[in-house]
C-alpha cells in the first residue's frame, strides 16, 4: 500500500517543515514494525520549494492469516485462502489507516515538540493514493472529501484496459489537493475515510471504535452531509454502535450551535440523583445463575454446548477459576462472531490457551467432549425438534458424561407476563417447543434416572407466584453409583 503527502513552501516557510510536523527527518528513510507488516517512511523529494513524504506499507499476508487464527479476512472460516489472494497488500484500506495513526500519531494529534506553532498553520497539501477501493465509485469519493475543502481528482481503474467493455473496477486513483488545511486535519480525514470507502475493516469493531471515530472526526464529522454513511461504514454497520455515535455527534452539533460545552448540553439527568433501578436483562440473570451453579459444582473445565455468539464463553474467560473453556456450535457463522467477540486474534498466549471454539452437532457423539467437569446447555434444547432430543440426551449424558450438566430453557407459563408477546406465540421464531415447569421436570427426571444423574431445579429471574420464573434451570450431578443395564431398560 502506498500514499504520499506533498506540500510546497517559500524561503520564509520552507516545505521541509513537513519533516517537523511528521516527526520524521527528510534525510532519513525509517522503518516501523506493525501488527500486519512493515511501514516505511521516506522522502522522494525534500527542498525548500517542495517536499513529499511517502508511506509504504508492506503487508505480511502470512502474519495477517496467523493473527486471524487462519480464519480469513474478517474471521470468516471459509475465507482462509482469500487472505493470500486478495487486494490486502496493495489497496488502501483500514490497514493503511491504522499505519497512518501509528506512524504519524503526533502529527495526527497536532503536536510538534520542536516547533509547537507549526501544527496550527494551514498549508497547501496534496495527497495521492494510487489504489483505493471505493464501494460507491468516484461519486462517493467526491461526496466524502469535497465537503471537507479538498479538490478531488478521482479516476476509476478499469477492470482490464484491453477490454474496456468490461467496465470499471471498484478501485480509483485518488489525488486530493487543498490550499489551506492543517496536516492534522488531513491525516484525520484519511484515517476515517479510507476504511469508509473500502467499507470493510481488518479487525473486529468494538465499542472503543466510537471514541476513535469521534476523536478523529472532531471539528468536521458533526456537520458532514454524509455523516450517517460515514458513521455506519466506519463502525462496520453495527447498528448499536452507529446509534451511539450519531447521538453523541448530535450533542456536539448542539453544543457548537449554542457555543457551549457538550457537558452543559448533556445534563438532562443528574447521575447522583437518578435512583431509579433499571431492570437487569434476563440474559444477564441467566448467565449469573449459570456461573453461580458452576462455582458451586467446583468445575474448572467447562463445555458451553450451543455457545452461539460466545456471550457465556466471554463471561467464563473473565473468571480465572475456569482453566479450560470449550464453546461448541453447529453454526460456523455463530462461531465466527464468537471469535470476533472474544478477540481471539489479539488474545495473549496464556489467555488463548484457556479457550477453544469447535464446530459440532449435539445430535452426535463427539470424543472431543469427553472428560470435562461441566457442560452448559443454555437456551439450546428448545431449538431442536422433539424427536431429536434423545440423540442430544445420549451425546451429552450418555457419551460425554461431565460431572455436572446445566440446562436452561424458557418457562412457557411465564409467557403471559410478556405484554408484547401475542397469545400462543413462542418467544423466538426458531423455538420448536416451550415447556411448562411440569413438562421440564418430567423430562429432566427421566434423563437423570436413565443416565445416573441426580437433578435439582433452580428458578432464573423473578419467580412469579402464579406462573413461575421466566427461565427454568436444571442442575444435573453425576451420581456416585450408576444404574445397571436392567435398571436403564426399566427406566
Amino acid at each position: 500500500m502506498f500514499l504520499t503527502i506533498t506540500t510546497t513552501g517559500t524561503p520564509e516557510r520552507p516545505a521541509t517543515d513537513l519533516g517537523f510536523l511528521l516527526h520524521k527527518h527528510p534525510d532519513n528513510a525509517q522503518t516501523f514494525s506493525t501488527s500486519y507488516g512493515t511501514a516505511h517512511v521516506l522522502y522522494p523529494e525534500a527542498t525548500v520549494e517542495r517536499c513529499t513524504a511517502a508511506l509504504l506499507l508492506e503487508v505480511d499476508a502470512v502474519a495477517l492469516v496467523r493473527r486471524g487464527k487462519g480464519k480469513g479476512r474478517g474471521g470468516a472460516p471459509d475465507a482462509a485462502l482469500a487472505q493470500y489472494v486478495n487486494d490486502r497488500p496493495y489497496a488502501a484500506s483500514s490497514l493503511l489507516a491504522v499505519a497512518l495513526s501509528a506512524v504519524f500519531s503526533s502529527a495526527m494529534k497536532g503536536q510538534c515538540t520542536a516547533r509547537p506553532e507549526l501544527p496550527a498553520e494551514p498549508r497547501p497539501l496534496r495527497v495521492e493514493v494510487p489504489a483505493l477501493p471505493a464501494r460507491g465509485g468516484v461519486a462517493l469519493v467526491r461526496g466524502l472529501f469535497e465537503p471537507l475543502g479538498w479538490t478531488v481528482t478521482a479516476e476509476a481503474v478499469p477492470l482490464d484496459e484491453r477490454f474496456p467493455e468490461w467496465g470499471d473496477s471498484r478501485y480509483v486513483r485518488l489525488e486530493l489537493a487543498a490550499e489551506e488545511l492543517t496536516l492534522a486535519e488531513a491525516l484525520r480525514h484519511l484515517y476515517v475515510l479510507l476504511p469508509v470507502l473500502d467499507d470493510a475493516k481488518h479487525y473486529w469493531v468494538s465499542s472503543d471504535e466510537v471514541d476513535k471515530l469521534l476523536r478523529a472526526g472532531e471539528g468536521w464529522l458533526s456537520d458532514h452531509p454524509e455523516q450517517k454513511l460515514i458513521t455506519s461504514r466506519y463502525l462496520s454497520r453495527r447498528w448499536s454502535l452507529t446509534r451511539e455515535a450519531l447521538e453523541r455527534l448530535e450533542l456536539v452539533r448542539l453544543a457548537e450551535t449554542d457555543d457551549s460545552d457538550v457537558a452543559e448540553i448533556d445534563n438532562a439527568v443528574d447521575e447522583e440523583s437518578d435512583t431509579e433501578e433499571k431492570p437487569i436483562p434476563l440474559a444477564v440473570l441467566r448467565r449469573d445463575a449459570i456461573l453461580a451453579a458452576l462455582h458451586t459444582s467446583g468445575a474448572s473445565r467447562v463445555l458451553d454446548l450451543g455457545c452461539g455468539q460466545g456471550q457465556l464463553v466471554q463471561a467464563l474467560l473473565k473468571d480465572t477459576r475456569f482453566t479450560e473453556i470449550v464453546g461448541v456450535d453447529v453454526s460456523m457463522r455463530a462461531l465466527t462472531i464468537a471469535s470476533r467477540r472474544l478477540k481471539l486474534d489479539r488474545m495473549g498466549e496464556r489467555q488463548a490457551a484457556r479457550v477453544q471454539l469447535l464446530q459440532g452437532s449435539l445430535a452426535y457423539t463427539d470424543r472431543r467432549l469427553k472428560g470435562y467437569d461441566a457442560a452448559v446447555l443454555s437456551e439450546v434444547i428448545e431449538h431442536l425438534d422433539l424427536p431429536r432430543l434423545p440423540a442430544l440426551e445420549y451425546a451429552v449424558f450418555g457419551s460425554a458424561r461431565p460431572r455436572t450438566v446445566l440446562v436452561t430453557t424458557p418457562n412457557v407459563e411465564y409467557n403471559v407476563r410478556w405484554e408484547t408477546l401475542p397469545a400462543g406465540h413462542a418467544r423466538h421464531g426458531d423455538h420448536r417447543f416451550e415447556w411448562t415447569r411440569e413438562e421440564f421436570r418430567a423430562w429432566a427426571g427421566t434423563v437423570a434416572r436413565r443416565h445416573g444423574y441426580d437433578v435439582e431445579f433452580t428458578p432464573v429471574g423473578l419467580d412469579d407466584p402464579e406462573v413461575g420464573p421466566p427461565t427454568q434451570m436444571a442442575v444435573f450431578t453425576l451420581a456416585t453409583t450408576t444404574p445397571t443395564a436392567k435398571e436403564e431398560k426399566a427406566a
